[in-house]
């Protein structure tokens, strides 16, 4: 048998284990619940737990090293998961930790470079040299390959698109500036922009609704309401935007684009290529694809896998 490859995925509500070959093909996985409120050493269990169950009959000299991914900030260069706002660590020694236990090498990652990861080593990126990755959906992420590797920055914290301002007298984002791309442009913004004109006198099909999220928006946009077409055109025409500095500051191969949001389909893609389309330089439009993500549910897992793979070659 070919060396094997162990992946966690490790979120606040849940954490996703799997067993891969070379080509990324999973031959044995498991999901628990992270029950994150009683406490970090029942999570690190947890961990090693669904680590255990998925080598299974397999010979630990046939694991050649364990990737896990998870939400930031972290101190990737000491393993340590620094104090994510959904899991209850304080610089937590979690590669030290697995590595003692199943002693094989163990590399760590946050969750947005991991699902970036994933997309270039086994999703919508393969063959590019090039590829910046977002995520819009609750919040924005993202990540970037740089000639064939995932860049970190000095602290292992670059491509937090998410926070790049897209509108300086924008609305005020959770981490306390106005205007964020998060803020202007995930589901999480378009929910509120919806709830600001239900608040009006503003006529709308929006209002049949008892709660409202962006999924509503978006049903509602396809049906011809012009309130929620309106949400939507300001949304997505930031993210174009955001899409298009992109491009324009790392001249990728492909932008690979994941989330919730590109849930809404069409019209979603439609806005952003036309956004690029008024924006980017010639030969960096001609030359950058634009892709839905592929991997989706599993792009967390898989990129803790391929961070695996790539840490040990």
């Amino acid at each position: 048998m070919g060396k094997l490859f162990v992946g966690v995925d490790l979120g606040g509500t849940k954490i996703y284990t799997a067993l891969a070959d070379e080509t990324g093909t999973i031959l044995k996985e498991i999901i628990v619940g992270t029950e994150a409120n009683k406490g970090p050493e029942q999570i690190v269990e947890k961990i090693k737990s669904s680590i255990r169950n998925v080598l299974e009959d397999i010979n630990i000299d046939d694991i050649k090293a364990i990737g896990i991914g998870s939400p930031g900030p972290l101190d990737i260069k000491n393993g340590l998961i620094a104090e994510p706002a959904n899991l209850p660590f304080k610089n937590y020694n979690i590669v030290k930790e697995i590595k003692d236990e199943f002693n094989v090498p163990v590399y760590l990652d946050n969750d947005a470079n991991v699902a970036t990861l994933a997309e270039f080593k086994f999703g919508a990126g393969v063959n590019t040299e090039n590829m910046i990755y977002v995520t819009a959906s609750t919040g924005v992420g993202g990540g970037a390959i740089l000639n064939g590797k995932i860049y970190r920055g000095s602290t292992a914290n670059a491509l937090e698109v998410g926070h790049t301002t897209i509108s300086t007298t924008g609305r005020r984002c959770g981490c306390g500036n106005r205007g964020c791309v998060e803020a202007m442009t995930s589901g999480t913004a378009i929910k509120k922009a919806a709830i600001e004109a239900l608040e009006s006198r503003v006529e709308t099909s929006l209002r049949e609704y008892e709660n409202i999220s962006a999924k509503e928006v978006f049903i509602e946009a396809e049906k011809g309401d012009k309130v929620a077409n309106e949400i939507l055109s300001e949304a997505l025409s930031y993210l174009g935007a955001a899409i298009s500095n992109y491009a324009n500051i790392f001249d990728p191969d492909m932008i690979v684009i994941g989330g919730g949001i590109t849930g809404g389909g069409k019209i979603v893609f439609d806005k952003i290529n036309d956004e690029m389309k008024k924006r980017c330089l010639g030969t960096i439009l001609n030359n950058c694809k634009i892709e839905k993500a592929k991997l989706e549910g599993q792009a967390g897992v898989l990129g803790a896998i391929a961070l695996a793979m790539m840490e040990t070659k």
